[in-house]
């Protein structure tokens, strides 16, 4: 089976599995597990930040995130296909009470002049504009990455009107490796930032926030109210560790398979158009020949799963489960539908 749905998929190579084996644990609660906190001090250094904390899910990371810097009657500004907003359960609304203002933008990126405009006016009948919140890369895009001038722009912006910046990054290692940047250039920029471990790093489960020690202290009370408490977490915290030390580099693997799907998919009859191709996310439109849902069964007749997202579109995801003889399987089927 070739399964390219999401990079979520992905299991513990032997390596990692053997490093989750032999880690060193104790309860977490009392912070007395030695991985979790090797794991939660290695992102922090990386990043340039002063502390992290290790959560279950990048919901969870992205949800404390939002609700350390708003109180009920606050406004997030974000694109309107933000995972923040799309794909969290609502949970802007029920965990932290804020109304959300939602952007335009070329494949998801929003710009500094646009979130400028969009902050509120200090009026009794408007709610208070306190976060901006990207995604980077941005999923709904195609794996689209913020060129980092504009992310400096949006600073300014913040800066000057005492706003927080929060950056869902749960594929933020994606746009490092396409990109050349740094994390600490990441780290010196946004007040909150949110990494996930079991996408394309491959970890199987865990998300990391970081920011300020103070913040990062509060954020411990509010993953504890989410029911997010951990006990001997380390056997999963070594898996996170060990991602962050071998699965980075590897990520343009993912990018460069992506990119040869692409190209293949451009001169496919059946597909009206193919998002610019930056990291392991592509996402093509179908023409009127297929629906989503005959093109996805045509699919499955090659024992190729992929994922409807929105009408006409398909996301194919690339990921370390997905080898170069599924590659070329994949771009024969490809080839050889009309």
């Amino acid at each position: 089976m070739i399964d390219l749905r999401s990079d979520t998929l992905t299991k513990p190579t032997p390596g990692m599995l053997e490093t989750m084996m032999n880690a060193q644990v104790g309860d977490d609660m009392f912070e007395e597990d030695p991985t979790v906190n090797a794991l939660e001090e290695r992102a922090a250094e990386m990043f340039g930040m002063e502390a992290s904390l290790y959560c279950a899910s990048g919901t969870m990371t992205n949800q404390i995130g939002i609700r350390l810097h708003t109180t009920l009657q606050d406004e997030v500004i974000c694109h309107k296909h933000s995972h923040v907003y799309l794909y969290e359960s609502g949970g802007l609304m029920s965990n932290s009470g804020v109304s959300v203002r939602l952007l335009e933008g070329d494949k998801g990126r929003i710009k500094a002049k646009d979130v400028l405009a969009a902050i509120q006016p200090d009026d009794i009948h408007a709610p208070v504009s306190k976060v901006v919140s990207l995604e980077n890369t941005m999923n709904k895009g195609g794996g689209s990455c913020y060129d980092f001038e504009e992310i400096l722009k949006i600073k300014e912006v913040c800066n000057e009107n005492g706003l927080k910046y929060h950056l869902d990054g749960a594929r933020l290692f994606n746009a490092l490796v396409a990109t050349g940047q740094t994390a600490k250039q990441y780290g010196e920029v946004f007040d909150t930032i949110s990494i996930c471990l079991s996408k394309g790093l491959g970890a199987p489960v865990g998300s990391l926030l970081l920011g300020t020690k103070a913040d990062i202290k509060r954020a411990k009370r509010i993953r504890k109210v989410m029911g997010g408490a951990w006990r001997q977490a380390g056997y999963i915290a070594a898996a996170g560790l060990y991602a962050l030390e071998n699965h980075v580099d590897r990520l343009k693997d993912d990018h460069d398979a992506a990119k040869k799907i692409a190209e293949v998919l451009e001169n496919q009859s059946y597909v009206e158009e193919v998002y610019p191709c930056e990291t392991n996310i592509l996402i093509f439109r179908l023409s009127d020949a297929f629906t989503n849902e005959s093109f996805l069964a045509e699919l499955k007749e090659h024992d190729v799963h992929a994922f409807g997202f929105g009408p006409q579109l398909i996301r194919f995801v690339t990921h370390y489960d997905f080898t170069p003889d599924q590659l070329s399987q994949l771009l024969e089927c490809l080839r050889g539908i009309n």
